[in-house]
């Protein structure tokens, strides 16, 4: 099994040290660098390639947002796990925006935050459930929009009304794409649809493409947006 190779970018030299430390009893995940800076980190993640960046936000010079979107935009398949101890919404919205794949709070249990680097490895999103709660809550206060006069972008990637665009997919992916925005994993889905998980890996690409979604945390996005999903209330 290759293991998971993981760049920890934080300015806090004992927080990168701690996480190294306990990372190490993880045999599928290997430590290749350190960064105290947001611009750091970006060289390293141009020199080393690893698979996940775990960045902060809060960094001197250049903050862990802007980080994340150069390393992005530099290309490849490095993904960038933000981990921080702060949870505003501009800091939680501005690093998806730049491309994060996941977005944790470092009181996650470190179970929570191997887990969340190898699922975000695996090329998927995940967000810690306190954010989520909170995003659920800003979807569910949006007073419900009227009939669209042209079409707009939005900021969860698809193009167009995503309305519009969900009407482009399939009964099949329709209901793979509400089961992701309620939060199943792809085992998960295929148990409550009793289709293999090959298959429902297969819907999700397809519905990476139909919608123009970067990651699963997109598709969670899109499945509100377009009332596949009631927020709990």
């Amino acid at each position: 099994m290759t293991a998971v190779r993981v760049v920890l970018a934080d300015d806090q030299p004992l927080v990168r040290a701690g996480l190294r430390v306990l990372m190490a009893d993880a045999p599928d995940i290997d430590v290749v660098g350190e960064a105290g800076t947001g611009t750091e980190a970006v060289r390293l993640a141009g020199d080393v390639r690893p698979d996940v960046v775990v960045m902060d936000i809060r960094m001197p010079g250049m903050d862990g947002i802007e980080a994340t979107r150069l390393i992005k935009e530099g290309g490849g398949s490095v993904r960038v796990l933000v981990l921080t101890t702060f949870d505003d919404d501009e800091y939680v919205y501005g690093a998806l925006r730049a491309g994060a794949s996941g977005f944790l709070v470092k009181d996650m249990a470190l179970e929570d935050i191997l887990a969340a680097i190898r699922v975000v490895a695996a090329g998927d999103g995940l967000i810690a459930p306190s954010v989520t709660r909170r995003l659920i809550e800003e979807f569910a206060a949006r007073p419900e929009p009227g009939p669209p006069s042209a079409p707009r972008s939005v900021e969860a990637g698809a193009k167009g009304e995503v309305k519009g665009a969900v009407e482009g997919i399939t009964g099949r992916e329709r209901e793979v794409l509400t089961l992701i925005g309620r939060g199943l994993s792809n085992a998960e889905v295929a148990a409550q649809l009793f289709i293999t998980v090959a298959t429902v890996k297969a819907h999700v690409a397809r519905l990476f493409t139909k919608l123009d979604a970067r990651d699963r945390v997109q598709l969670v996005i899109i499945a509100y947006e377009a009332g596949l999903v009631a927020p709990s209330r």
